[in-house]
């Protein structure tokens, strides 16, 4: 079993930076890959960003070149630093764990919302 709490989330302005964590535990060492997604009411969940267990990182075209994702192993934490916040980033942000057998666990979402 992994466990995923997240913070950071908010409100900015168009512009804006926010910084998301992720904080795991529980079974670290079967975790594969760490990511964000997010998701907007009517729509499904998409991936925002990726960071494998030796560091590969993976980003969406809409977030290329303001987001950031990094991890920290010594305290089991992934994080996403965003940048030049755009209104339609505005969304729930889950954070998630994906193991190497393919088990998908998530964090329990937090708000991001970028308006003026």
């Amino acid at each position: 079993q992994v466990q995923l709490v997240e913070s950071g989330g908010g409100l900015v302005q168009p512009g804006g930076s926010l910084r998301l964590s992720c904080a795991a535990s529980g079974s670290i060492f079967s975790i594969a890959v760490m990511g964000w997604y997010r998701q907007v009411p009517g729509k499904p969940r998409e991936l925002v960003a990726s960071i494998s267990s030796g560091g590969s990182t993976n980003y969406a075209d809409p977030v290329k070149g303001r987001f950031t994702i990094s991890r920290d192993n010594a305290k089991n934490t992934v994080y996403l630093q965003m940048n030049s916040l755009k209104p339609e980033d505005t969304a729930v942000y889950y954070c998630n764990a994906a193991t190497w057998s393919r088990i998908n666990y998530w964090g329990q979402g937090t708000q991001v919302t970028v308006s003026s």
